[in-house]
């Protein structure tokens, strides 16, 4: 459904050197998305807004820069305060807040931070950390539980990244991410350029982020003082990040996780079974 054919309200906050955009649409409790105003509106469904009132918000890895910026602009501890700031410009006293991959770490991090107003976590596709021994893991799990066709799927694929990548090096991490459809989706012929048509990204932002602060995250620190529930989305065909089992030295960590495991999604279940996730998520949204 077109952007016409429904309710959107959109907006920027300032933030330092960055200019970040909102979405809203929908209706029902506040969930607030975090990660990019262009790119998620495109994965959650329309069955959803029916039932939340879904707010996505760039944080600054795909903000608007609107002056230079430095190392010290984009540490996970200024995402986290970027993140409050737009729910205290939304006027937001309590808020599911949902993060997708990486995003499910800040999700994570930012409800241990300001747990006074959070009402749920929903984490998707999210690993517990990108340290070697996790990326390990993601890896020995691809090699040997993929078929061949997707194995050579890949092997194409990434035969054109490095000159893509060369031509656009500022838009790396868009063309690493479509260009690992076999590792990210269900389908694995599956072409999700179009989901990322307009998205402005920061590269130096997601070199920090993902490349150091999610690698050495410690998941685990501060979970016995979150009271909070939270609920982990995986995909049975997810090979960007650490597999299921990775999970099981942390679950007893939280005080209240629910671990549900999507079968026909790799990377992506509110796009990939977007009918079982939003059942999935509202029944337990209602239980909680």
């Amino acid at each position: 459904m077109s952007d016409s054919n429904r309710a959107v309200s959109r907006g920027t906050i300032h933030s330092g050197p960055f200019e970040l955009a909102y979405s809203i649409e929908g209706e029902g409790k506040p969930a607030l998305v975090i990660g990019s105003a262009v790119y998620y509106p495109r994965v959650f469904s329309q069955n959803l807004r029916q039932s939340m009132k879904l707010i996505f918000a760039d944080h600054r890895g795909f903000a608007q820069p609107t002056d230079a910026y430095t190392a010290s602009d984009y540490t996970l501890n200024v995402v986290l305060d970027d993140i409050d700031l737009v729910r205290r410009h939304l006027g937001l006293e309590k808020v599911i807040i949902v993060g997708h991959s990486g995003h499910g770490c800040m999700a994570l991090e930012y409800a241990k931070r300001y747990s006074q107003h959070v009402s749920h976590v929903v984490m998707i596709a999210t690993g517990p950390s990108h340290s070697v021994t996790h990326q390990a893991a993601t890896e020995q799990y691809w090699q040997e539980s993929v078929c061949p066709e997707r194995k050579a799927r890949l092997d194409a694929d990434l035969a054109g990244l490095p000159a893509e990548i060369e031509a656009a090096p500022d838009r790396r991490f868009v063309t690493f991410c479509v260009r690992m459809g076999a590792r990210s989706w269900y389908d694995h012929t599956f072409d999700a350029a179009p989901l990322w048509d307009g998205v402005h990204v920061n590269m130096p932002v997601f070199d920090h982020l993902w490349g150091e602060a999610f690698r050495d995250i410690d998941i685990a620190r501060g979970l016995e003082h979150l009271d909070v529930p939270v609920f982990l989305g995986l995909g049975r065909y997810d090979y960007l990040v650490a597999p299921y089992a990775m999970w099981a030295p942390y679950r007893e960590q939280f005080r209240d996780l629910t671990v549900r495991v999507f079968e026909k999604s790799g990377h992506t279940p509110p796009f990939e079974e977007s009918d079982l996730f939003d059942a999935e998520l509202l029944q337990w949204l209602s239980a909680r």
